[in-house]
């Protein structure tokens, strides 16, 4: 068989270079080394290698002069050996021709493993038709007695190495049918791609298969190029990529890319198939016009051999060796033969098929012409009758062809046939066009004058061909025929679009999607229709939003127009071939049209089909921005299910849309997806008994859970799911009240504060866009005021259950929740804030507030001193603080609120309970200015009060208070304040005011109040009365210690250090040596904190290494796991100290530039960890005591 009659897309790469070696070897082969060919005897290659050659060389074109070559490399086997040694390719054939084909492909996976493939057991694993049923034998099985139904069983399928199943052919039969069925079912499918791929890429040859006229032309006239082929076109544009990255022309390669967007330039195989890679660019230009043919010197060789050196019995054994292994491969070639022309003659009928289509197709193109003119007037022509689909509604401009010389036609006759042609045509259009009068008037006018001439009609049209039109490829005929009925206009532009859309520029693709929905929406074949869509999804590589916009306004277009039956079978398909694209903007564009297409897809593809690819994106897609319109276009779905058994998926929709990890995912979540899930549950009548009761029972496992640590992103979660819900909600109770049958609005109706409801976060939260308009709302809501206020609940099941139960409930969970979390404690607050405000003032003043009282009961009784678990002690007290009693701002609203807070700070204080309770509740309060004037009215009622407890919990709730409240209220209201619990006849409610004090150094900038902060600190320090008290001294240090590093740099060396260096030289004097380790420790974590901000070299020889001296010498007799640290530091600071030269330079130093200059961390962490003190005191090495 000649190479050339193979099909290509069966060679693999591997046989196109044994080919080609194989050509090469005979191409060169000179007669004598035919001759000694035969001769090589014992010094010829390895037996199991030469046959192997000789077969996969000789595969597509076995010649008769490669035996004996192989039979000779074959006798030499086992010369020189005692035993003759059988080749691997000889057992490989005789296990082939016993049909034990698993043995070989064991055999086959080995030497794979091995490095040592045989081509023979690779060509016959490789060839899909060893494997099928066959009525004809091969000759070695016919030896064998295999037929048909031997013991290879398989169905005909394209079997390849790559897709046998091993498993199949285990020991393990039980399964063998089932897997048999799963692996033919996906060979069938591989088979069918195959077939697709074949058909296109003949029919793209025929299609683009220049005439042999034209080719007749190119060679008469060279200055004609002959038009560039696909194949070309991909090759050269594979290239000229190639070239640019090559030389750093990286824009104008994307540029091109871009241009090029149905081929893979990454990839030379996207090219064409079997195709070699041709030299690059730069390689071509140089070698151009050099292509010179090399002479190349030849010699003879030949090689002679001892017949003394041979064994005895060599000449005897080399014929019956050679004779036998001659019939093996004889028989392998003729076994090769006999299936390379099966596959040709399967090739060949496939080809004919192809051809005969593509003939037929040319005939009814150029058989239109002819229909033309041959129609006559007569009224009987089916043409006018009944038009064909396309080629009859043509006014075709081409003439007489060729093909039509013979027929005895003059010019008068045919301008006869054309106008009758005209006029039947024209009776058709009238019939179906309303607007077709313009047309026919057209029509019926063109008349030509014809010359009075006797020219032979051969002649003229031998003449007319000088006018070079080109009729005869693809865009000639479309020229040389207009269309003359809208759908010919509609065949003409399924056509023409897809040759035309890769031709324009992506920055103006935009405008061409008008074109292709109008023609995919009228188009009467589906094929067509299928095809528009998809350019129109895949019109542009990265649509930007303006592009996707105008997509998707063209799909709903296209759904409106065709209905949704046709938007199921052609627009559905398309997302869900993008639902996977590698660019997250095609995946966008899905996400989209899903949401924009739902109101146009039957219910049943609503709530199964797209309902499933929204959940797989949004679970599976990386790209924030998709999830975010998988959201969004899932809120669109939500709206038009009718689906109860729904709900519980929508449910697990929004939970997982919650926990994205993407703000703006979680974001559109409320906004837009709540809402929407919330009025299905609202129609379904779910929102209060399923809904609601579900993400509170999901907050109390999770309270239960978290005992040990709450997961407060969970908790977030769950609770702005509750708020977001609350508009929804009041909308629930708004219309099944008692009075919603009696709301008219007919009448004044007065209007709707603006502030009577919380800005809503999005249109869809908004009571008024869920009841209908605002107009009805404020009918509503009068009526609702009227009916709280007057005439009570009876009867109104959804607000009796948001009061019975929903309330009571959410209380409860509050009461459990750590009040020390400031995020759990602002969460809940501003879920309550948003309740009260929606639901209105009367609601909370007459149902919210009173179960809040009722559990507080003010009172020392309900308070566990002891415990510290009563309910004042819990997030309730802040929750109801901040989130119940703020959201009215009215003068009776902040003296509840001050009330509230004054009888909590004095039942606390009496009843020596935890204070975080109301430090939680300053701390959310003072975060908004607004409430800075009323906290310092609670504070001073503290100040006042005559309990010295109530004192010192007043003169602690200032430090919270200070770093919020601008400085003219500390001037004016705190420091007096503090100054007169400075001298309250109670040391501790003195000592209490320190941190205070301390806190305003660190925040103010006024130096009238430093100075003031400053004296009154000096008295706590140098007053004689103060000389012995152990807990002032404590408290001292400690603020020291926190607010150094941070105060004016003015007071830390002036005031701070000095001071500290006198409390550690007293330190060493004392003799409690509890007081003494105290002291030691608080004065260690202040050192420890000041030694990180920069001090002047005057007070580090005079206070800061004294101070650290002093305390090293406590620190050795008290501890000293703490002295090696010390120690280590004071060796730090003195090293600076004596390095004058950078003293000079710089005027100050930084301890802590030092520590990590000298790599003082790694230092302090291996002395800390020679510490051999118990855990609880290392914790306690830098803590602070609070």
């Amino acid at each position: 068989m000649a190479a050339g009659n193979v099909n290509p897309f069966n060679v693999s790469d591997s046989e196109e270079e044994a080919e080609h070696r194989q050509d090469g070897a005979d191409s060169e082969r000179s007669p004598s080394d035919e001759a000694q060919g035969h001769s090589l005897g014992p010094f010829s290659p390895p037996a199991y290698s030469e046959p192997a050659v000789l077969l996969s060389s000789n595969r597509t074109s076995p010649s008769v002069d490669g035996i004996p070559a192989s039979a000779a490399a074959v006798a030499g086997i086992g010369v020189g050996s005692a035993e003759t040694r059988v080749s691997l390719d000889a057992i490989a054939a005789q296990l082939l021709r016993d049909q034990y084909i698993l043995t070989a492909l064991e055999l086959h996976t080995e030497l794979l493993e091995a490095g040592r493939e045989l081509p023979r057991l690779r060509d016959y694993f490789s060839n899909p038709g060893n494997f099928e049923r066959q009525s004809g034998t091969p000759p070695a099985c016919k030896e064998q007695g295999v037929g048909p139904g031997g013991p290879l069983n398989r169905a005909g399928s394209i079997s390849t190495l790559d897709s046998l199943d091993f498993a199949r052919y285990s020991d393990d039969g039980n399964r063998e049918l089932d897997e048999r069925v799963a692996v033919l079912e996906f060979e069938l499918r591989k088979a069918k791609e195959t077939i697709q791929a074949l058909r296109a890429n003949l029919t793209q040859a025929a299609e683009c298969e220049i005439p042999s006229q034209e080719r007749k032309n190119y060679k008469s006239s060279p200055e004609i190029q002959e038009p560039i082929r696909p194949l070309e076109k991909r090759a050269l544009n594979f290239l000229v990529n190639e070239y640019l990255l090559k030389n750093e022309y990286k824009l104008t390669s994307i540029t091109f890319s871009d241009e090029n967007d149905d081929q893979d330039f990454e990839l030379w195989d996207d090219v064409g198939l079997n195709i070699p890679k041709p030299p690059d660019l730069l390689h071509v230009y140089r070698n151009c016009g050099n292509s010179l043919p090399l002479n190349m010197n030849t010699v003879d060789v030949a090689v002679s051999v001892d017949p003394s050196d041979l064994p005895g019995d060599y000449f005897t054994q080399e014929p019956v060796l050679q004779t036998k292994q001659q019939q093996e491969v004889v028989q392998e070639l003729e076994y090769q033969i006999s299936l390379l022309n099966t596959e040709k003659h399967s090739l060949a009928e496939q080809i004919k098929k192809l051809q005969s289509d593509i003939q037929a197709l040319q005939r009814n193109v150029s058989s239109e012409t002819t229909t033309v003119v041959k129609s006559t007037p007569s009224k009987q022509d089916p043409l006018c009758d009944k038009p064909p689909l396309d080629n009859g509604q043509y006014l075709d401009i081409r003439g007489v062809t060729e093909t039509d010389s013979p027929l005895d036609v003059n010019a008068t006759k045919t301008s006869t046939t054309t106008t009758t042609t005209t006029d039947c045509t024209e009776s058709i259009t009238t019939a179906t066009q309303p607007h077709s009068k313009l047309k026919s008037q057209s029509k019926t006018a063109v008349l030509f004058d014809q010359p009075n001439r006797n020219l032979s009609p051969v002649f003229h049209q031998a003449l007319l061909s000088f006018c070079r039109m080109s009729a005869d490829s693809r865009l000639g005929s479309e020229v040389s025929r207009i269309a003359d009925s809208e759908q010919s206009v509609m065949l003409m532009l399924g056509r023409c679009l897809p040759h035309i859309v890769p031709n324009v520029l992506l920055a103006k693709r935009e405008e061409l999607i008008p074109l292709i929905l109008c023609t995919a929406c009228l188009h009467p074949e589906p094929k067509e229709r299928d095809q528009l869509l998809h350019i129109l999804f895949n019109l542009i590589k990265r649509p930007d939003d303006e592009q996707r916009q105008m997509i998707l306004t063209g799909c709903v277009a296209f759904a409106r127009h065709v209905g949704p039956t046709r938007v199921e079978a052609e627009l559905l398909p398309q997302c869900w071939e993008q639902i996977n694209h590698k660019y997250p903007e095609r995946r966008l564009l899905v996400a989209e049209a899903c949401g924009a297409l739902a109101p146009y897809l039957p219910k049943e593809i609503r709530s199964s089909l797209v309902l499933s690819m929204l959940q797989q994106m949004l679970a599976e897609d990386k790209a924030d921005m998709v999830r975010e319109a998988v959201v969004k276009s899932l809120a669109i779905i939500m709206a038009y299910i009718d689906d109860p058994d729904k709900y519980s998926q929508g449910f697990e929709l929004m939970l997982l849309s919650l926990g994205d990890p993407s703000e703006r995912v979680v974001s559109a979540t409320h906004q837009v997806f709540i809402p929407a899930f919330a009025a299905w549950c609202t129609e379904l009548g779910n929102l209060q008994s399923q809904l609601m009761p579900s993400l509170l029972t999901r907050i109390e496992k999770l309270l239960k859970q978290g005992e040990y640590g709450l997961d407060e992103h969970k908790l977030h979660m769950y609770l702005s799911a509750l708020q977001s819900l609350i508009p929804a909600l009041f909308a629930v109770l708004l219309q099944n009240a008692p009075f919603t049958s009696r709301a008219n609005l007919q009448g004044d109706v007065p209007p709707i504060e603006v502030t009577r409801f919380p800005r809503p976060a999005s249109p869809l939260q908004d009571v008024a866009t869920i009841v209908g308009s605002r107009e009805q709302l404020a009918v509503l809501l009068q009526l609702y005021d009227h009916q709280l206020q007057h005439e009570g609940t009876t009867g109104w099941d959804s607000l009796l259950w948001v009061v019975n139960q929903f309330l009571p409930q959410i209380i409860e969970i509050v009461g459990r929740i750590n009040v020390t979390s400031s995020t759990c404690v602002h969460e809940f607050s501003r879920f309550f804030w948003r309740l009260c405000r929606t639901f209105g003032k009367i609601f909370t003043n007459t149902k919210v507030k009173p179960q809040f009282q009722e559990i507080l009961r003010l009172s020392e009784e309900n308070v566990d001193a002891t415990a510290g678990n009563g309910i004042l002690t819990k997030a309730t007290v802040p929750i109801y603080a901040t989130g119940v009693l703020t959201c009215y701002n009215q003068e009776e609203d902040r003296k509840l609120l001050v009330g509230f807070l004054e009888d909590v700070m004095t039942t606390l204080s009496l009843s020596h309970a935890p204070l975080d309770s109301l430090k939680a509740s300053f701390v959310e309060l003072g975060a908004n200015p607004a409430y800075h004037e009323l906290l310092l009215t609670v504070l001073w009622y503290g100040v006042v009060h005559t309990s010295a407890l109530v004192r010192c919990t007043a003169a602690r709730m200032f430090e919270l208070l200070v770093k919020g409240v601008n400085e003219t209220l500390v001037a004016q209201r705190v420091v007096p304040a503090l100054i007169t619990l400075s001298s309250d006849p109670e040391i501790s409610v003195r000592i209490s005011t320190i941190p205070a004090f301390g806190t305003i150094m660190e925040t103010v900038t006024q130096k009238e109040l430093l100075e003031r902060v400053k004296m009154q600190l000096a008295s706590f320090l140098e007053d004689p009365q103060y000389q012995d008290q152990h807990s002032l001294h404590m408290e001292i240090i400690k603020t020291f210690g926190r607010v150094g590093p941070n105060a004016e740099p003015r007071f830390r060396d002036e005031f701070v250090l000095p001071h500290l260096h006198k409390l550690a030289l007293c330190n060493n004097q004392q003799t409690v040596e509890s007081k003494r380790i105290d002291i030691a420790t608080q004065l260690f974590e202040a050192y420890s904190a000041l030694s990180c901000c920069f001090i002047s070299e005057e007070l580090m020889v005079n206070h800061f290494l004294p101070g650290l001296r002093c305390l090293r010498t406590d620190m050795e007799q008290l501890s000293p796991e703490h002295e090696v640290i010390l120690s280590s530091m004071i060796k730090e600071c003195e090293i600076k100290v004596e390095n004058k030269g950078i003293g000079e330079a710089q005027g100050s130093i930084s301890i802590a530039a030092s520590l990590v200059g000298e790599d003082a961390k790694t230092k302090f962490l291996s002395k800390m960890g020679q510490l051999t003190t118990s855990g609880a005191m290392l914790a306690n090495v830098f803590q602070r005591k609070k």
